[in-house]
């Protein structure tokens, strides 16, 4: 049985309210359009307007899969500010089911440079501190009625998977741009079923790091996103890790932020309906690059038409 098969087949759909759980990972950014992403000479330099955006990691995984159809339940902290505000009314303008915990400690912030050729920096402001946990009596029940979970590595979540295990359900985390050695990050590296990461920081370790999550942790695969350089995959009982090439967006590049929570989304969509990993890449891949067509963060999600439709254009192109 191949990795899609078995997570098409186990999950627990009929008996489960909600396709997917996101947990964690909702703030506000604030974009700020530079020339360049270094400090320019000087103490001060003029720039476009400033625009806040609700993002975050989570944000952008829940409301992409939102967004493809899946019933998605997303929860997380939220403070009783004027940016927990604006998610609230984010949400309830796209429909996306939302709960949260009110946190006093605020809203999570971000300011994120973003150059000419869609390139990004972002500052964030963490503002959670490391002992903060989700209240096990708020998550359990939207655990329990879920087919998969999602965890965004913000820690206030990370106590959560003696439950995702004991339960079975299946699970999913982003690292980013994990070093292959922060152990915050390694916690759900190796807790997770499914790890994705960006191999940023990691291009001369590569091969190494990704064995380490599948042969240290639970892994069925990890996949290392590498920008235009397309992503890499490695599948427990495989030797080989895989290279799969970008494909060429179709809009032109001016803003990356998002594209690998659009990534996550079509990959694992594809993978809950029982395609093959090659497809899943592919999907994913699409996805990303769409993202990268528009400005802010978290703007613009690929719908499923969209995916299928752009996803067979690029198929033919890399025939």
């Amino acid at each position: 049985m191949t990795v899609s098969e078995r997570a098409a087949g186990e999950r627990r759909t009929g008996s489960s309210d909600y396709d997917v759980l996101v947990v964690g990972g909702v703030g506000v950014d604030t974009i700020v359009r530079v020339d360049e992403l270094r400090v320019p000479p000087g103490d001060s330099v003029f720039v476009e307007p400033l625009r806040d955006y609700v993002g975050h990691t989570g944000n952008g995984v829940a409301l992409g899969w939102h967004t493809l159809g899946l019933r998605t339940k997303f929860i997380d902290f939220l403070g009783e500010d004027p940016q927990g505000r604006m998610v609230l009314d984010h949400y309830a303008r796209h429909g996306l089911d939302f709960a949260h915990v009110v946190s006093p400690h605020g809203t999570p912030r971000a300011a994120n440079l973003v150059d000419p050729q869609g390139r990004r920096f972002s500052f964030y402001d963490g503002r959670h501190p490391a002992d903060l946990r989700l209240p096990r009596d708020f998550y359990l029940p939207f655990l329990e009625r879920s087919a998969h979970v999602h965890l965004s590595i913000i820690g206030h979540n990370q106590d959560m998977y003696e439950d995702i295990h004991r339960l079975g359900v299946a699970s999913s985390t982003d690292l980013h741009d994990w070093d292959g050695r922060n152990p915050h990050h390694r916690a759900y590296a190796l807790a997770s079923d499914y790890v994705f990461l960006s191999a940023a920081a990691i291009h001369d370790r590569l091969e190494a790091v990704l064995r380490s999550v599948v042969e240290e942790g639970r892994a069925r695969f990890v996949v290392a996103t590498d920008g235009a350089d397309g992503c890499h995959l490695l599948v427990r009982g495989e030797d080989r890790v895989r290279h799969f090439p970008a494909v060429r967006p179709e809009r032109p590049v001016v803003d990356t932020n998002g594209a690998g929570d659009a990534f996550v989304t079509a990959f694992l969509h594809g993978l809950f309906e029982g395609r093959e990993l090659e497809e899943c890449v592919l999907a994913g891949s699409v996805a990303g690059a769409f993202v990268c067509g528009s400005v802010g963060t978290h703007t613009e999600f690929i719908d499923l038409p969209g995916l299928r439709a752009a996803g067979a254009r690029a198929a033919a192109a890399l025939r």
